[in-house]
């Protein structure tokens, strides 16, 4: 598929024609059309524009992703090879630094450093009581749902699933309650990349500078405290870095996961009968949500780090290339005719490929587990309120997050525990 030593692009090939660019209101839609089209005009490779000015590749093929991720000599996670970042294409404030600027992380390093990172923050996230987490999980979407239920109505989006993630991460993180909304708010704008970006970031980095500050002198049974103590010896900016790390890219995608399961539940008659039959398990319906409607659509980012010619595109030294997982996912040569989703079926990038494969998927999946199982006990005769056609997602080049998902249905009193008080926190 890689091919070094490429002669120069004849002046017909696609590198030449004009780029699709990647941020905007396009993307606030149905954007599976977009990307099958891209792949209809340039094939598995296409070139983008990540915003005004400042081009890259967005990989659309599943074999082709799957090289990108696995091949590092041709393609480093070292976004210090970005050619447009050091030509000056990409400005000082531009909102694509904050998911795709180097940091001292997992997402941004390759080989020895990759792995010294790769192996505090699993061995860090391997030590969640996975049962502890379950119960956390499910108390708080107990307490979500306590909120929302004598109503009968509620919007699911900031109502529970934007929500649900961050308060389990306060707890992991050993953060007060009164952070969550703050890092519910900085997570949203750090990954829709616009406008609010740069602030999003400054802000969340100033809470966990707090926190990292606070645990470098005093440990606690919690994730900042045991990624000090791994064997690794992560600095205090090293694990300042991965915090934001696991915040943005564990938790996001939980809640996205969350809304487009619940989604396909409210407008599929097939899926929400499978489901809630017994049919088909939860764990089932979360990798054809997956497949389907994959949480993070597109993921930063691979550098080129020589000229060669790749999924026949000539692709140069500090090229960017975009990770396409939605457009992976639905490549057709690795759908199966029907376009039915085989129960069990894993083998979707949803969580990336290779030794960059996301180290929070297993926390993200028992989160997203327990809030859609729970959701659909508690609230077991929700439908949408809204045409489907007016359910609308954030305009993120990388986020899948519905912007809302407004739901009625047969109020209920809270779920109380014997004492008559809320689920403890």
């Amino acid at each position: 598929m890689t091919s070094p030593n490429p002669s120069a692009p004849p002046s017909g090939c696609p590198a030449h024609q004009g780029r699709t660019p990647l941020y905007g209101d396009v993307l606030s839609g149905d954007t599976l059309p977009l990307y099958e089209e891209m792949r209809r005009t340039h094939g598995p490779v296409a070139p983008i524009e990540l915003e005004p000015g400042v081009p890259g590749w967005l990989v659309l093929g599943y074999r082709e992703l799957l090289e990108v991720t696995r091949n590092e000599e041709c393609f480093s996670h070292d976004s210090r090879y970005w050619r447009a970042l050091r030509e000056g294409q990409v400005r000082k404030d531009s909102p694509l630094l904050p998911m795709m600027g180097y940091r001292p992380t997992v997402l941004h390093t390759d080989g020895p450093t990759h792995r010294r990172f790769s192996s505090a923050v699993a061995d860090s996230l391997g030590r969640i009581d996975q049962h502890q987490l379950r119960r956390t999980v499910t108390q708080l979407a107990n307490n979500l749902i306590d909120e929302i239920a004598p109503t009968g109505h509620a919007d699911l989006a900031p109502q529970y699933a934007h929500q649900l993630p961050l308060w389990v991460a306060s707890r992991l993180f050993g953060l007060p309650d009164e952070l969550a909304p703050r890092i519910i708010a900085g997570v949203q704008g750090l990954a829709d990349s616009g406008a609010e970006a740069q602030a999003s970031s400054k802000a969340l980095e100033k809470i966990f500078t707090d926190l990292v500050q606070d645990r470098s002198a005093r440990r606690r049974d919690d994730l900042p405290s045991w990624l000090f103590d791994h064997s690794s010896q992560l600095t205090v900016a090293e694990v300042l870095h991965h915090l934001m790390v696991v915040i943005v890219a564990g938790n996001g995608p939980a809640a996205n996961w969350i809304l487009n399961t619940a989604r396909l539940l409210l407008l599929d008659a097939r899926f929400r009968a499978n489901l809630t039959g017994g049919r088909r398990t939860v764990d089932s319906a979360l990798d054809e949500t997956l497949w389907r409607d994959t949480p993070v659509q597109n993921f930063p980012g691979r550098y080129a780090t020589r000229d060669l010619n790749f999924g026949g595109q000539y692709i140069r030294s500090g090229d960017v290339l975009i990770l396409g997982l939605t457009a992976a996912n639905h490549d057709p040569a690795v759908q199966p005719p029907d376009g039915r989703i085989v129960p069990g079926n894993r083998s979707h990038v949803a969580f990336g490929a290779g030794p960059h494969t996301c180290p929070a998927r297993d926390p993200a999946r028992v989160i997203a587990h327990t809030a859609v199982n729970t959701l659909i006990h508690r609230l077991p005769d929700m439908q949408l309120t809204v045409a489907p056609e007016e359910l609308s997602y954030r305009p993120s080049p990388w986020s899948r997050a519905l912007q809302s998902l407004p739901v009625r249905f047969t109020p209920t009193l809270p779920l109380n525990d014997t004492t008559g008080e809320r689920y403890a926190q």
